[in-house]
Order: C-alpha cells, then sequence, then structure tokens
C-alpha cells in the first residue's frame, strides 16, 4: 500500500518547525475548545499528533485511489450535457472517498464541523494531493472558498454554507470573464437587487471558471450602476439549487483535464451577498486570491515531487551501455538540481505558510478579545510576511514545477514523450501553474514593492542572525557576498526611470528568491541531514543564476543603446 505521506520525510519534517506549537497554541486559542468538543486536543503535542495522524489517512487515500486514478481521469475527463456537467468515475470516485474520510474543511473552526486545523496541514494535503493529480488538486483546493465564507459572510450565510462544505459539496470561484482575465476591476457580470425575494439577481457570462458547475459559488459581479473600476464590485454567494446557471461549455485543455473548467451563462441566478457592498475586489477577493496562490504553490510543489519521483525511478531501471543511467554525470546532476529545486520551493512554502498561519490566528482572536499592543505588532508583522511571500512563492514554486516537469521528462528521452509514463501527463499538468492565480509576471508586479522598500533585503538580513553550524560557514560567506550583489543591483535598478524598474523587477525578485531559498535549505539542514545535499547544491546553482542576472543588469544600464525600445516601438506600429 503506497502512502503519499508516509514515504515523504521532508513533508514530516515541517510538523517539527520551533514554530509549530506557537502556531497551534494561537489557533487553539490556548485550547479553549478542550472539553465543548471530545476531539478538541489539550496540548501542541495532542494536536499535532492529530495532524499526522489525519495526513497518514489523506497520504493512504492519495497513494492508493487517487494516484491511481490519475491516467484514466486524464483520459476520460469530465463530460458535459444539458448545461450540466459529470465528473470522470475516477474524480468522483476520489471526492467521494475524501468526504467519507471526512477529510474535507479541516481548516474550518469545530463549531461548523471543521477540525480547527492550521494551515500547514491544510498546504500538506495540497501538495499531497497535487503529487497524486493535480488536476484533482483544483476540486480539493477550491475548499479554500469556506475560508473566505467564515472571515467575510454573515452569520446566516455562514450557518447555511459552511457545514455543506464540510461534508463535501464542491465550490468554484467565478471571478474571470471574455473581456476581464487578469483585470478583473474590468468584470461586467451585473447584480441587481430584487426587493420581492430579497435577493441579488446575476446576470452575465464567467469564462476559464475551475470546477465551474459546483454546488457553492462565490461569484464577483457589478452592483454599482454606472461604474466602470473595482469599486463598483460586490461578492456574492450562490447555491446550485437555487438555479439560473447554465454550463455553456467545458474547456479543452492541455493538461489538468480532470478539473472541469467552463463557461457559465447566469441568467437572474438568485444570489446572495457575502459582506459589504463594493467591496468584492478591493478587500474580499483580493484575500481569497492569496490563499489561493499559497494553493497553487502548493499544487506546484507536489508536482515537482511527481516529477521526481519519475526521473528517479526511470533513471534507476533504464539500463544503457551496460549500466543504469543514473550512472551517468548527465543524469545525475540533473537529479540533484531537480530535487534542490523541489525542497528549496518547498522549504519557502511552508515558511510562507507559517506566516500566514500566526496572523491569521490573531486575526480570529481579535474577534473575541482585544489584542495586546506586542500582539498586534507582532500580527502586522507576520501578515507584512505573508503579503511579500506570497506571490515569491507562488512564482517560484510554479515555475520550477515546469523546469522540473520538463527535465524529468528530458531524463525519460522518448519513451517521456509517449503516454506509456506518466511523466508526459505530469508535464501538461505543470504548465498552468504559472498562468492561473495570476501568471508569473503578474507575481512580479506584486512582488517588486517589496524589492524597491528593502522588505526582502530586510527579511535576508533577519535570516543572516540565525547562528550556524561551522560546517556551513563558507556558505554563509557566499550568501552574504550574494546579498551584497543584490543591494548594488537594487541601486542600479532604482536609479532608473519607472519603465526600467518595471523591466529589471523580475531580476531583482529571483535574485532575493534565490537567495531567501539558500538560506532556508542551510537552517533546515542544520536539523536534519536530509536537506544538506540540496542546500549546496541550490546555494551554488542561485550563486551562479544571481550572477548572470547581476551581470545582465549592469551591462544594460551601462549600454548606451536600448534595443528593447525600439522593438517595442515596432510591435506597437505593426499591431
Amino acid at each position: 500500500m503506497a502512502n503519499f505521506y508516509k514515504d515523504n520525510k521532508d513533508i514530516q519534517f515541517q510538523f517539527s518547525n520551533p514554530l509549530m506549537k506557537k502556531i497551534v497554541r494561537l489557533k487553539e486559542q490556548d485550547f479553549s475548545d478542550a472539553g465543548k468538543f471530545n476531539y478538541a486536543p489539550c496540548t501542541a503535542e495532542d494536536a499535532i499528533d492529530s495532524y499526522d495522524k489525519v495526513m497518514e489517512i489523506l497520504g493512504e487515500i492519495c497513494g492508493d485511489i487517487i494516484a491511481p486514478n490519475a491516467e484514466e481521469v486524464d483520459k476520460v475527463g469530465p463530460h458535459h450535457e444539458n448545461g450540466r456537467v459529470t465528473y470522470a468515475p475516477g474524480t468522483q470516485q476520489n471526492q467521494d472517498v475524501l468526504t467519507q474520510a471526512g477529510l474535507y474543511g479541516m481548516y474550518l473552526p469545530r463549531e461548523y464541523g471543521g477540525l480547527n486545523f492550521s494551515m500547514i496541514p491544510y498546504i500538506m494535503s495540497a501538495e499531497i494531493v497535487g503529487r497524486a493529480d493535480a488536476g484533482f488538486s483544483n476540486i480539493w483546493g477550491l475548499q479554500d472558498c469556506a475560508e473566505t465564507i467564515y472571515e467575510f459572510a454573515s452569520k446566516e450565510i455562514k450557518d447555511e454554507f459552511l457545514p455543506r462544505i464540510n461534508n463535501g459539496e464542491t465550490c468554484s470561484m467565478d471571478l474571470t470573464e471574455p473581456d476581464a482575465g487578469s483585470d478583473l476591476q474590468a468584470v461586467m457580470l451585473r447584480a441587481t437587487y430584487d426587493e420581492k425575494s430579497d435577493m441579488w439577481k446575476l446576470n452575465g457570462v464567467k469564462r476559464f471558471i475551475t470546477n465551474g458547475d459546483a454546488q457553492i459559488k462565490l461569484v464577483l459581479a457589478r452592483s454599482e450602476e454606472n461604474t466602470s473600476d473595482g469599486r463598483g464590485l460586490s461578492y456574492f454567494v450562490h447555491d446550485q439549487k437555487w438555479g439560473g446557471v447554465h454550463v455553456r461549455r467545458i474547456e479543452n485543455k492541455l493538461g489538468i483535464k480532470g478539473s472541469p473548467t467552463c463557461e457559465l451563462v447566469f441568467n437572474n441566478a438568485p444570489a446572495k451577498l457575502v459582506g459589504e457592498r463594493r467591496m468584492g475586489l478591493i478587500k474580499y477577493v483580493m484575500s481569497l486570491m492569496n490563499g489561493a496562490r499559497l494553493g497553487v504553490a502548493a499544487q506546484a510543489v507536489g508536482i515537482s515531487d511527481a516529477a521526481y519521483r519519475e526521473a528517479l525511478k526511470y533513471a534507476n531501471e533504464r539500463k544503457q551501455f551496460g549500466k543504469a543511467i543514473i550512472q551517468f554525470p548527465a543524469v545525475y546532476e540533473m537529479l540533484s538540481i531537480i530535487k534542490a529545486k523541489l525542497q528549496a520551493s518547498r522549504a519557502l512554502l511552508y515558511e510562507t505558510t507559517r506566516f500566514v498561519d500566526i496572523y491569521k490566528a490573531y486575526n480570529i482572536i481579535a474577534e473575541n478579545r482585544k489584542l495586546t499592543p506586542e500582539e498586534r505588532n507582532e500580527a502586522k508583522q507576520y501578515q507584512r510576511l505573508a503579503d511579500m511571500f506570497t506571490p515569491m512563492v507562488k512564482m517560484t514554486a510554479s515555475e520550477y514545477s515546469n523546469q522540473n516537469a520538463y527535465d524529468s521528462l528530458q531524463i525519460h528521452g522518448g519513451s517521456g514523450f509517449m503516454k506509456d509514463y506518466p511523466i508526459e501527463r505530469i508535464y501538461r499538468d505543470a504548465r498552468i501553474t504559472t498562468i492561473y492565480e495570476g501568471t508569473s509576471q503578474l507575481q512580479v508586479v506584486a512582488a517588486q514593492r517589496y524589492v524597491t522598500n528593502g522588505a526582502y533585503l530586510a527579511q535576508i538580513k533577519e535570516y543572516e542572525k540565525v547562528e550556524l553550524r561551522p560546517e556551513f560557514t563558507q556558505m554563509k560567506k557566499t550568501l552574504i557576498a550574494m546579498t551584497d550583489q543584490y543591494q548594488q543591483a537594487v541601486a542600479i535598478v532604482a536609479g532608473g526611470d519607472n519603465e526600467f524598474i518595471d523591466f529589471h523587477a523580475r531580476r531583482l525578485v529571483e535574485m532575493a528568491s534565490h537567495i531567501v531559498m539558500s538560506y532556508l535549505l542551510i537552517i533546515d539542514a542544520q536539523r536534519d541531514k536530509i536537506f544538506e545535499d540540496s542546500a549546496v547544491i541550490y546555494t551554488n546553482k542561485a550563486k551562479a543564476w544571481n550572477d548572470e542576472r547581476y551581470s545582465y543588469i549592469t551591462d544594460f544600464a551601462a549600454c548606451d543603446i536600448n534595443p528593447f525600445l525600439s522593438v517595442k516601438e515596432e510591435f506597437s506600429a505593426e499591431a
């Protein structure tokens, strides 16, 4: 029997992080549920033991059911008929088994039937499911909608919908439209209030909606007449049972084929307002998107893990010139780099999740009592860290999942190009991760402010203060030199105009990311030897990558000619 949790020491390691006890204590509000619920923990050790046991159950389901179903689900896909969607048989089995195991809603409070888990095991579950089947992980991950309902909806809406999500009812977040993709301010689906029914009515079209025929839908719509920007948008919840939403078609996609991506038509679809009018995009969707981006980062790490394992398996089995191909330096170097990128992105994923866990726990505590000045400051500190690390991890983990799937397929050679091996599906599934929930380019836009305001540098300096064992001294010197180089690059770019800053922003964000992930790997390697090789390999590669970016920036700044300006003018003229 396969178990995708028990066979992964890297994931299990996360529960031993020094911040875990603090996270649990905050999440459990000093274990105030003990005595109210027979499954509520009394200590941090008790809570973490529960996390471990639930992850073991999930790991077994992923290893024995979801992963074996993945190939058939990819071939069969969902079915569309008479405006409704039917999952592939394997997808429905996945959904049924996870529901029967009580694994939905693990992050929600116990009063709504949840397990009141911290974000760490929830993000772990997203990674493990992503490794098993990236397409199904989209359906699994949309339970994030429950968090938005819990944080912002009225008690009436919470009571109506949250227990149902815990019982496995499916969700979708309906944001994008044919003319409003990344630019959500352009959303035009109309919401009008109907006094007679005391409900809102939604009319219009949504496109590229993941799991679009879901039972519970969060919908971004324009509630204010004569507006055209984000200030005219509100957020609504729609129940499939109320009718009024028709699935026009399922998109025929390159990958993640088990997850139905739909075009929807809303025709006087009843809905209820979530939170306040006009705050739909400004507050609620931004919160939901941050959670979704963390979920995609976890999915991407899961894909990287799957790609690495397939490459390692094939390299050990495939023989050429009388020996397994893993014996050839060209192959074992590729495998080592795949593993280093995987462990680096995983380290960044869980570091970011810890930041999110702490500030969200404080937000929940603040609903019941006033925070002390120290608690308020700490909550703000961790929210800033979460905000600056979320675009970094979404971009990095998704880019690495694509690179790792590419290199894994390369190790397979011609066999990897055939549908006989899972890497062909994994390679296709990886591609979307740099696109949805904000492209890598949009993550740079979100992250670059933390380059220019010095926030990334300040956090790198915090990692620099960590006491390291003597064997890591040289690596630390390398990272200090890389940090100085990064500061110089920032100064050069900041001296230019806004277009010059935008042009080089990605290089600077990547330089910061490489330094951060190198430190995180070294810090982890101090606590467990399983990270030592990757810490060395990744830091050396990071230095080479940053040298390349620094050289490009300095050479570009010194050049009297900017070839991209004439190219831009040429393209604009042709358009």
